[in-house]
């Protein structure tokens, strides 16, 4: 089976007028590393990759095609997922990339190793997905459009872009003051606003197939907070127990979005009333990167085996072994 796997990041997908991010250059390479050590122990996989010629090549033996300038980038994927049998993005839901390339891949009739280009319309949109997992009976943040009138209450409030990956352009509004401060300083248009949830950060990590979950890790996050700014640092993988509630949030979310495929993750706060969903990764994420030490699992093989007619469902979790994940690796 030949795989095209995609790390937008480091493939090719950032503009050439601006050097490439090392702290995202180097998230990008774990996850991707991750996934290859993964594809490649499967017998009969054989993997193609793309590489930004601003970075060091590949180590690992894999066929890599040397991207030298972004702009043709989205044209010769096109070619690649047609010389593939199967294609595995890695890549944002920011500014539609993602979405972008599951409709490439399922317009060229090549299997998609991600989740359905629907389902990552919706989740591509904290505030759609929102509206779909409360519709649904699942606890969720709730999520308001910005406008010019401040959300309800008087803070604390998040605001994020509503397409945003990570914690990109996050921050912390404490009042109405600040409220109209952040307004004022730029073009708010796309962006969302949440009640700020105090407790402890967290996500899931799940397979998923037509409605179905497969629930593998609860990991905790290092969410920092500098003044009144977000970032991220990792956390570590299997961190937390894989609660009932837990399991039953993962099988909610897949039921409630069926076009969810293979590698999923789930981010919610695990407050005093329990847990509630801040948004739905409709792809591999950077907990990816520790699963095969956390559950013995091979993802990636899982998910092949997910993807055959009819699909094999992954084997049961049945140790975890919990690993701390810094974006050094």
């Amino acid at each position: 089976m030949r795989i095209l796997v995609c790390e937008f990041v480091t493939g090719g997908g950032l503009p050439p007028d601006a050097p490439i991010p090392a702290s995202l250059a180097r998230e990008g390479d774990l996850m991707l590393h991750a996934l290859l050590i993964d594809l490649l122990e499967v017998p009969g996989v054989a993997v193609t990759v793309t590489r930004d010629a601003r970075l060091p090549p590949l180590a690992a033996p894999v066929r890599s095609i040397t991207i030298t300038d972004p702009r043709e980038s989205w044209s010769l994927w096109e070619d690649l997922a047609r010389q593939a049998d199967g294609v595995w993005p890695i890549a944002p839901e920011t500014d539609g990339a993602l979405e972008r390339f599951s409709r490439m891949v399922e317009a060229s009739g090549r299997r998609l190793f991600n989740s359905r280009a629907d389902a990552v319309a919706v989740t591509s949109s904290k505030a759609a997905t929102t509206a779909v997992l409360s519709a649904a009976g699942l606890p969720v943040v709730p999520v308001w459009r910005v406008g010019v009138d401040a959300p309800p209450g008087g803070g604390p409030w998040v605001v994020k872009p509503d397409d945003g990956a990570g914690c990109v352009d996050t921050r912390l509004i404490r009042d109405h003051t600040e409220w109209r401060g952040w307004l004022e300083e730029a073009d708010r248009s796309g962006f969302v606003v949440q009640p700020f949830q105090p407790g402890i950060p967290a996500s899931l990590s799940m397979l998923c197939r037509e409605g179905r979950a497969w629930p593998l890790t609860a990991n905790r996050q290092n969410v920092f907070l500098t003044g009144d700014v977000f970032s991220y640092g990792g956390g570590i993988v299997g961190g937390m127990a894989l609660s009932p509630v837990l399991s039953d949030i993962a099988r909610g979310v897949a039921a409630a979005l069926p076009g969810l495929f293979g590698c999923v993750g789930v981010d919610l706060i695990i407050g005093p009333g329990g847990p509630t969903i801040i948004e739905v990764n409709p792809r591999l994420t950077t907990s990816h990167v520790g699963l095969r030490r956390a559950t013995g699992v091979n993802v990636a093989a899982a998910v092949l085996e997910l993807a055959r007619d009819p699909p094999v469902p992954p084997p049961p979790v049945k140790r975890i072994e919990p690993v701390l994940l810094t974006l050094e690796g």
